[in-house]
This record gives C-alpha cells, structure tokens and sequence, in this order.
C-alpha cells in the first residue's frame, strides 16, 4: 500500500476473504484488552488487601489509563505514517510483557508501574483497530460492524468476570494477568499473517516534543485530582502547583501543536464541531462507565459481602446489556445514516442507570442490582461505539489514526480523571462517614495515630488477616469486644456503601452534563462510499 494523501482504503483493495482475516486479528487484539479489564477489574479487590494499598485503589487503573491516553496520539500519527501492523503488534508485545510483570508485583508501587506498561501497549492497540476498521468500510458499514465486533466484548464479560473470580478464589490474583500471555501469542500471530504491509514514499515528522509537552501537561492534571482531598487539603500548595503547571503545560502543547508540521494532536480537530462535541461526550461517558466498573466489585465484595466469583457475575449483566445495545444501535445507524437521536437516548438512559445504582444499600437484593445495571448498561451500549464512526465520518481515511487517536485519548483522558476524582470521594467520604459513626468507646482508638490506621481501613470487610488484627486490638475491652467488633464492622459497612452511593451520584450528575453536551452535536449523514476520504 502506498501512503500519500489520497491512499487506497483497504476495502477497495483487498480480498474478501482478506478482509475477514484481518477482521479475526482485531477481534483477537479486542479480545485481548477486554478480557484484561473483566479479569483484573473483579480481582482488585482481592489484589489491594493482598497488598496492603486501598488508598492507591483507584490508581492501578489511572497509571494504566493515563499511559495509555498519553501515547494514543503517538501511535495513531505513527500507524498513518508508516502502516498499522507494525504499531499494532507493538502494542500487543508491551501489553503481554507488562501483563507478565503484573503477575509478579510485591508491592502497589510495582503492579502500578506495570499497569502503566500495560496502558502503554493498550494505547496503540485501540486507536489503531479503529483505524483499521475505517481503512476497510466506509462511514456507514462501520457502525454495523463496530456494534458486531463489541461483540468481543460479550465474550469477555462472560468469561472475564467469572474466570477472574473463580482465578482469584481458587489460584490467586496473579493468575489474572498471565491469563492474558496465551490470548497474546495467538493475537500475535494472526496481526503477523493477516494484516498488510505498508510502503512509505515521503518522509514523515513525529512531533517528539510535542509528546513531551502533553505528558507533562497532563500527568500533573491527573496527580493533582487524585491526590486532592486525600493525600493533600485542595488548596495546598502541592495541589494549587500541580493544576497550575498542568494549566501552563496545556497552554504550551497547544502553542507548540499550532506550529508543527506534523503535530501529535492538531489542536484545530477542535474547529471541527462534531469532533469537538463527540470528544467531550465520549470523555464523559467513559468516566461513568469506568466508575460502575471499577467500584461495583468494591460494593458487592466489601458491602454485600459476596466473593469474587459472584462480583464476577454481578458485573455480567451490566456488559451485556451494554454489548447488546451497541450491537443494535449499530445495525441502526448503518440502515439509516443518523445518529444524533441515539446519542441524546444513550445518555438520558445512563444517566437514569447512574441514578438508580446511587441508591444501593446493605439490603439491596441481587435482582435489584442487576435491574439496575441493566438500565445502565442499555445507556452506555446505545452510543459505545458511535462516537468513532460519528468523528471518522468526518475524515479522509489517510487521516483515520490521528483522529481516532485523538477521540480515543479524550476518552481514556475522561476515564483517568473521574476514576481520580472517584478515588478521593471514596477515600474522604469514607473516612468522614466512619468518623461520624464509631462507638464513643472506640473514641479514643481512632484518636491515636498508632492504631487510627486500622479503623480508617475498609480494608476489614476484604481481607481475614485485616480482621484477625482488628480482633486482638478490640481484645482490650473485654467481655465488650464481641459487641464492640460488631458495631464497628457494621460502621464500616454501612460508611463504604454511603461512600460509593456517592460516587454514582456524582456519575448520574456527570451523565446529565453528558446529555445536554449531545443536544449540540451536529448530524451528518454517514457517507456510504469511501468517496470523500
């Protein structure tokens, strides 16, 4: 293939019984990120009473998601430059090496680090199946086809969430990440056999220092939110430097992308109103989606008191409410061109789902839940893969990685923060609730800082050894100490389900900022050709 400004789409040249191969190494690539996130999502819980570190919970998702999103744009400019597979396999090699890295943390620190590595690879991986989708189908074949390949993602919330919990239950957590070397190799192997090469005929210019100037502007961003309220009082000094240099290195990365030849993420995609508002809405719906994700498992294990197999299960009917939506929403868009509708239902309905899971209590029953999850989940599938096929609609096929890298990094960059500002509601809602309900015997326990630490800790509903400590320390009261135990465990309890009901009260007021950001998207009928690109 010949790379210039008026490259062939691979649907023009390519066989069909090409095509589907290359369709069967996305999916594996799909499957490959999506079994991670099922898997490592219901095993956290287990994973951070293993290794002592609820207050970097929130974390091991940020470090994943904030190096994926910083190097999306890398990648989407290096897929459009010089061919897809090579980057695509690239990805999948970080994200099997980090994966294996993951198994072998001792601490929160290493398995965050490697998290990060992990992102790393993820970040190549999702902006350019998006890309490849578009190098074959024009616009309105591919929202047919993207809603059929979130079918991949079915298949993981079937297998995933189970596989992890009974993993979890029976090995141990760190077989949740070797599970993904075998899906690895063989995702390997078919990106090698079955997508094309490329050909570079002009030389191209990565913007190196752009991309430094973006991960300086938005790692402080991220640190400044999560270790706000939590780690640091909002107004320090730590927090006020932090979003003040983030602010002045945004300023900078958009003075430098302005004047590259080639920038990294063109700042004028924003002149774009349809890119701009589908940027927005789809970072908003991701910091809903990830939040229920991510402290579900939290709720059902630590609340609800249920094992990892069965937070596995709690979680199915939420994906796949979502997975069968997106599929649906998908064959609609492609028979009628139109979108913007199906959007504005999407949000209003999540937005519906976020309310619903706010009211959870100790006493919610599992039908509840899942009735709950599944309105959620209906929201979320109507426009999960919409956005992209909106945005690429936009563009000529040669330009199909930057922009979908750039829609892509909006959304990982929308997870990052809401899972940073849900981890510091979680952290000092807790702590504030637990404070406000202890037995005036347990008083002067939580005063002194020697034993402060094993009341402010969750961490009792999770973990035997937790709660082993925490038996030998209510020892010194006595005959009392059953009951005191009791009503403490109670507090702690009923403190996290305060705590996360706030945190999908906080989603469901996202979600309907969300929902008034799409009444100004801007519809373009889908093209049907590849005519335009």
């Amino acid at each position: 293939m010949i790379d210039g400004p008026h490259r062939a789409a691979w649907g023009d040249i390519l066989s069909r019984r090409r095509i589907a191969f290359v369709l069967v190494s996305v999916m594996l690539g799909m499957l490959l990120s999506a079994l991670d996130q099922t898997v490592v999502g219901t095993a956290m819980p287990r994973v951070i009473a293993d290794l002592n570190g609820l207050q970097h919970y929130a974390w091991v998702a940020t470090g994943y998601l904030l190096a994926s999103a910083a190097s999306m744009p890398i990648w989407g400019k290096l897929s459009d430059a010089f061919g897809r597979r090579r980057f695509f396999m690239v990805g999948m090699v970080l994200f099997v090496i980090g994966s294996a890295l993951c198994g072998q943390s001792r601490t929160m620190f290493e398995l965050i680090g490697f998290r990060a590595l992990q992102g790393l690879g993820a970040g190549a991986m999702m902006p350019i199946v998006q890309a490849i989708i578009g190098d074959i189908f024009p616009p309105a074949q591919r929202a047919r086809w993207a809603g059929v390949l979130m079918s991949v993602w079915g298949l993981a919330t079937i297998v995933g969430p189970l596989l992890g919990g009974w993993i979890t239950d029976n090995i141990g957590w760190r077989w949740t990440f070797y599970v993904n070397l075998p899906v690895g190799i063989i995702a390997l192997v078919f990106a090698a056999i079955a997508l094309p090469g490329h050909v570079r005929v002009r030389r191209h210019s990565i913007d190196y220092f752009g991309s430094t100037l973006l991960v300086l502007a938005a790692v402080p961003l991220l640190l400044g939110f999560s270790w706000a309220g939590s780690e640091y009082p909002w107004g320090s000094p730590v927090i006020i430097c932090l979003l003040a240099g983030s602010i002045v290195m945004w300023g900078a990365f958009c003075f430098r992308e302005l004047r590259a030849r080639e920038p990294v993420l063109n700042p004028r995609l924003f002149k774009n109103s349809i890119f701009s508002v589908s940027a927005v809405a789809s970072a908003i719906q991701s910091a809903a989606m990830f939040g229920a994700i991510m402290f579900l498992p939290l709720f059902v294990q630590g609340v609800m008191g249920k094992t990892a197999t069965n937070s596995g299960t709690i979680l199915m009917p939420m994906m796949l409410a979502a997975i069968v939506m997106s599929i649906l929403a998908g064959q609609a868009l492609s028979r009628t061109g139109r979108y913007k509708a199906l959007v504005i239902l999407g949000f209003a309905v999540t937005t519906a789902g976020a309310y619903l899971l706010s009211r959870l209590t100790t006493v919610t029953s599992s039908f509840t839940l899942y009735t709950y999850m599944v309105v959620m989940g209906i929201g979320l599938g109507i426009a999960m893969s919409t956005f992209t096929v909106i945005v690429q609609n936009e563009y000529p096929v040669n330009r199909l990685g930057e922009v979908s890298a750039g829609l892509q990094f909006f959304r990982s960059l929308g997870s990052t923060l809401g899972l940073a500002v849900f981890g510091t509601i979680l952290n000092s809602h807790f702590a504030a609730s637990l404070a406000a309900s202890l037995p005036p015997q347990l008083d002067q326990l939580a005063r002194d800082p020697a034993t402060a630490g094993q009341l402010n800790n969750p961490q009792v509903l999770l973990s035997d050894a937790a709660r082993q400590h925490l038996t030998q320390l209510f020892g010194q009261f006595g005959s009392q100490s059953d009951t005191l135990l009791k009503a403490f465990m109670e507090s702690v309890r009923h403190s996290l389900e305060s705590a996360i009901g706030e945190l999908f009260f906080l989603a469901m007021i996202i979600s309907a900022v969300g929902f008034f950001v799409v009444l100004l998207l801007r519809e373009v009928p889908l093209r049907r050709t590849h005519a335009g690109s």
